[in-house]
């Protein structure tokens, strides 16, 4: 008897096994989303998206993240072949201005970029800038230790590379953004040579010294620093987006609507102004990436 009972159970563990390694084969993708699990309303081969005809129009944004495989496809085919790293920093930027800030306004500047150089492709926002990660700085800094900041740029990169695209750019907001970016772009272009694909850091997007000189030029605003780490041209920037990334509401609140000694309300002269800055930036960042394809050699 007791032998018998040995027998069956050992006819049930070889049972399931076989059924355990059939289980795949029927769905092709095993457990999870396909056939493989009997719950998943998934079942059957998968659609070879990347080879049929796209069946809509194309979305009308220049963000990756935003678009579908196909119109990411079709986008590079039809001469969109520049892609942007776009890269923030989180850190103190005073009372008002979210940790972020950095990332907002890349974003922002990104947009205006990608659009007006007209071939570009813009990669989802690395918000996160090298430093100590033991030790960011005050509460909400978020940091990267060097090593996993160019690991993620040149990870990005080839990523793009692989997709297809042939001109790979990094933009930094942050000043501990740069250095590694020029490193990265030599290594990478190295690498790549002969291969048609180049990558490069775009210095003349990071010229706040220009920014400050139209402020005061052009736009008439005369800062007085009150010590922290933001400034009029950061929330006029910001502001373009939305009056809640420089806390306007709560500021009108406590009455607390200006910064450096000029007045962010009525918002509508800051956002204006905001909206100046960031075709200045973007202008003079056009115009670089633009001379660098031209100059491009030994790709």
């Amino acid at each position: 008897m007791r032998q018998t009972m040995m027998l069956l159970v050992v006819a049930g563990l070889a049972s399931f096994c076989v059924l355990g390694q059939q289980a795949p084969e029927q769905g092709g993708r095993g457990r999870g989303r396909g056939a493989g699990n009997p719950e998943s309303p998934l079942r059957g081969p998968r659609v070879d998206v990347l080879h049929m005809v796209r069946p809509i129009d194309i979305h009308d944004t220049v963000w990756i993240e935003d678009l579908t495989s196909v119109e990411v496809r079709d986008l590079i085919h039809s001469g969109k072949t520049t892609a942007l790293i776009i890269v923030g920093g989180m850190e103190d930027n005073g009372p008002y201005l979210p940790v972020g800030k950095h990332g907002t306004v890349m974003k922002i500047e990104a947009e205006a970029i990608a659009r007006k150089l007209g071939n570009a492709l813009v990669a989802p926002l690395i918000n996160t800038a090298p430093g100590r990660p033991e030790r960011p700085g005050l509460p909400g800094a978020i940091a990267l230790s060097a090593e996993t900041y160019r690991g993620l740029l040149t990870d990005y990169a080839e990523s793009l590379k692989a997709d297809g695209f042939k001109n790979i750019f990094f933009l930094g907001d942050h000043g501990p953004d740069q250095p590694p970016q020029i490193e990265v772009s030599k290594v990478l272009n190295e690498k790549w040579k002969g291969t048609g694909v180049m990558a490069a850091q775009v210095p003349e997007y990071y010229d706040y010294a220009d920014v400050q000189k139209f402020e005061t030029t052009v736009l008439d605003i005369h800062e007085k620093p009150e010590g922290f780490h933001d400034d009029y041209y950061s929330s006029a920037i910001v502001m373009t987006q939305d009056v809640d990334n420089a806390r306007i509401p709560e500021r009108i609140k406590a009455n607390k609507t200006s910064i450096n000694g000029v007045e962010l309300y009525p918002t509508s002269k800051p956002i204006a102004d905001g909206r100046k800055i960031v075709a200045l930036r973007a202008d003079a960042t056009v115009a670089a990436i633009q001379k660098l394809l031209v100059n491009r050699t030994g790709q």
